[in-house]
């Protein structure tokens, strides 16, 4: 049975959650604030496969919680917040998150998103292409999908699936160019809109955590076209 953590200091909106989560087969914890939060990850360690997380929470808000969980996991998380401006769904996917839905939502949608998440984040390593190498090195760079671990000059990079998935489609053929849509399509295989910035919040926090390790940028932007490694 997968577990899911819900986060929002709102009850009715949690115990509402909790409600159709449970009706589709999960096992879920709630906390209310930041802080129960992560003593919930601390006291059930590996068995929580995803976390619904409000932005505007008492003690610890859900964007420090976020940075929290992301120093030590990379566990899916779905953020939710009552504010719509693209600031703060930008904010949110740079400290970590996954996807993010606005206040009020239809619990059948956020269902749904939960749905995908864990089922991205299981299959990704078992989905391996045939013919594709499990494991790429690129300039002191490490990615091993079968682990997902990735390294750079022998030091653990902590990345969300997402980014994960992103580094590695481009990883996989440098030299190529991925526009926008072909990244959005190819990892989070939805419908792409020409509105969405989703990829290019992605691609900076990703580019920004590699940088950090590597020492030079890695990932260029090709101006008007897209994203590349370097060949």
């Amino acid at each position: 049975m997968r577990s899911v953590l819900i986060v929002d200091d709102d009850k009715e909106i949690s115990g509402l959650i909790s409600i159709y989560l449970e009706n589709e087969g999960y096992r879920v914890l709630q906390a209310h604030d930041g802080e129960e939060a992560l003593l919930a990850m601390s006291r059930n360690s590996g068995t929580i496969d995803l976390v619904i997380l409000d932005v505007m929470m008492p003690k610890l808000n859900g964007i420090e919680t976020c940075r929290k969980i992301r120093e030590t996991s990379s566990i899916p998380i779905l953020m939710l917040s009552a504010k719509s401006e693209d600031m703060d769904k930008i904010l949110g996917l740079m400290t970590g998150a996954d996807d993010y839905m606005i206040k009020p939502f239809n619990p059948l949608e956020l269902t749904t998103r939960v749905k995908t998440l864990l089922r991205r984040s299981t299959q990704y390593n078992a989905d391996l292409h045939q013919g594709e190498s499990d494991r790429i090195q690129i300039d002191g760079l490490d990615i091993n999908r079968t682990t997902h671990d990735v390294t750079a000059n022998g030091k653990a990079i902590s990345l969300t699936a997402r980014e994960f998935e992103i580094l590695y489609l481009l990883a996989r053929q440098p030299g190529r160019i991925f526009s926008a849509e072909d990244i959005f399509q190819q990892v989070w295989k939805e419908k792409y809109y020409v509105s969405n910035n989703t990829v290019m919040v992605h691609i900076s926090n990703l580019r920004d955590k590699l940088e950090k390790e590597l020492g030079y940028k890695l990932i260029q932007t090709v101006w008007g076209v897209g994203y590349k490694i370097h060949a």
